[in-house]
């Protein structure tokens, strides 16, 4: 375990650093105001190899770790959070396809999803399948050499907007153990998206409904055995997890700065804000919290690099706590910004907004909970 960055880390970090602060931050504001999905600047990132961090080289991936993308992915969302969590879903993805596809699925899809030019939706929720993913209906019944597709996805980021469905679908019977996964081209006939969601947040991506009609999809198309589907989908969901704790903190460090420049500047009562010892203690705690969350995602990242017995359980760890922290940085950095934090111009209240979904999705922190929980009610038997 490091608690230092090495000089290729620092490299990489910057990298993202830099693209976040020329490329995405001047336009978050726009973005969300105008719900607009920024695919071209995506695309620039995938340029740097952002757009396939931890893909094998070998289809044109950055072959980097996952402690790699919790840097980036940190680094990116200080320009905006919403822009970085699509690109992470984007990555996970393209994981899913390279780590359990075979090499003609490989190769057919991924190098120009490396690149961005097809750019992949992860389709897990359904109306009645939230948290309780292993309930999902959306049936996929085999007719030959292809399956034949009933049902809708809920709350996917990306549709409508995106090439690939990389959706988990009922190939068997109830329970986890009927689950498959396939691939899904978006302009298949018989699939169809729902409006773009009004949200609280997340505005620069879109959240459409998928709903599939007597869809026809390849069985070739399908990733591993039928059944492995479950297990596939919560595999992603480790890494999915890490991506959106690093998003959460990298919003909120945005929010820590911004506060700590604007108590420099505002006076209150004959004295600038920083000049409380009671300000300089919400400070000191903002940060510490956002350090130790910080700490806590490194430790996951390198225990799912080395494929750590505990990994899953170390993932939703830092995820639990890692976006409950970052909500409440970006939470006390708008009230440290008294009435201005919340005017859409100083951008605080947006990164909160941004904010409070990563509390829910990629498992909702109760789910996290529930596995850290089981997990260690089985280590004591």
């Amino acid at each position: 375990m490091q608690f230092a960055l090495n000089e290729d880390q620092i490299a990489v970090r910057d990298m993202a650093l830099a693209f976040a602060a020329e490329k995405i931050a001047p336009h978050a504001l726009r973005w969300d105001e105008e719900k607009h999905f920024p695919v071209d600047v995506m695309r620039e990132a995938a340029t740097l190899g952002m757009g396939a961090i931890y893909i094998r080289d070998d289809v044109g991936g950055s072959a980097m770790t996952r402690f790699d993308a919790a840097l980036i992915f940190e680094a990116l969302a200080t320009g905006c959070p919403t822009t970085s969590a699509f690109i992470s879903i984007h990555n996970m993805a393209s994981w899913m396809i390279d780590a359990y596809g075979s090499d003609t699925q490989r190769h057919q899809w991924l190098p120009r999803l490396c690149t961005m030019e097809l750019i992949a939706s992860y389709c897990l929720t359904e109306p009645g399948a939230g948290s309780d993913a292993a309930a999902l209906r959306t049936r996929a019944v085999r007719d030959g050499d292809h399956y034949v597709l009933n049902g809708q996805k809920q709350f996917i980021s990306g549709a409508g907007g995106t090439d690939l469905l990389v959706a988990m679908v009922r190939t068997g019977g109830d329970g986890p153990g009927g689950i498959s996964t396939l691939v899904i081209d978006g302009k298949t006939p018989g699939v169809s998206f729902g409006a773009n969601e009004r949200k609280m947040g997340w505005n620069a991506q879109p959240t459409r409904a998928v709903m599939f009609e007597n869809a026809r999809v390849p069985v070739a198309n399908r990733l591993s055995e039928e059944g492995v589907g479950f297990k596939i989908a919560m595999a992603g969901l480790d890494g999915g997890r890490l991506n959106i704790t690093a998003c959460s903190l990298g919003g909120a460090q945005t929010a820590l700065d911004k506060a700590r420049a604007y108590m420099k500047e505002r006076k209150a009562f004959g004295k600038r804000l920083d000049e409380f010892q009671a300000l300089q203690f919400r400070l000191a705690d903002m940060a510490i919290e956002l350090e130790a969350a910080r700490t806590f995602l490194w430790r996951a990242a390198a225990a799912l690099d080395r494929k750590d017995p505990d990994a899953t359980m170390l993932c939703a760890m830092a995820k639990r706590f890692g976006t409950d922290v970052g909500f409440e940085v970006a939470n006390h950095a708008l009230q440290l910004h008294g009435g201005y934090g919340y005017l859409s111009e100083y951008g605080i209240e947006k990164i909160v907004r941004d904010l409070r979904v990563h509390q829910i999705l990629e498992g909702t922190n109760e789910i996290m909970r529930l596995i850290v929980a089981r997990k260690l009610i089985e280590g004591a038997r």
